[in-house]
């Protein structure tokens, strides 16, 4: 079972930055290891379904939602078993709960998590 926590949520301003942070830890899949893992970064607006922000293959291949182009970068650091999740020019609908997920399926730019392996989410608030 992995564990993942996530960190650096808060209020802020339009115009203003964030970075995420998810510690994973754990048993991963067939015994790999952190770095042989994808991640994937969702969010979840109030009254709205969880959506994929982000997502970042082993390989580190990236895959972005249309809506945050340009303005997130998905990142790790797999000496610390972290993903990162750094947001600029935040405005106020990026405003929602954040998640991140270890050890989905990454395919053809496209990611799948699995049942398993979420955080307890961090929110997200920009104000106008």
């Amino acid at each position: 079972q992995v564990y993942v926590v996530e960190s650096g949520g808060g209020l802020v301003q339009a115009g203003g930055s964030l970075r995420l942070s998810c510690v994973a830890s754990g048993t991963f899949f067939s015994g790999t290891t952190f770095s042989g893992n994808a991640i994937g970064w969702y969010r979840q607006p109030p009254g709205k379904q969880r959506e994929l922000v982000a997502a970042l293959s082993a390989s580190d291949t990236t895959n972005y939602a249309d809506s945050v182009v340009g303005r997130f970068t998905i990142s790790r650091d797999n000496a610390k078993n972290t993903g990162y999740l750094q947001m600029n020019s935040l405005k106020p609908e990026d405003t929602a709960v954040y998640y991140c997920h270890v050890g989905g399926l990454f395919y053809k730019e496209a990611y799948y998590p699995s049942t398993g392996n979420w955080g307890q989410g961090t929110q997200v608030t920009v104000s106008s």
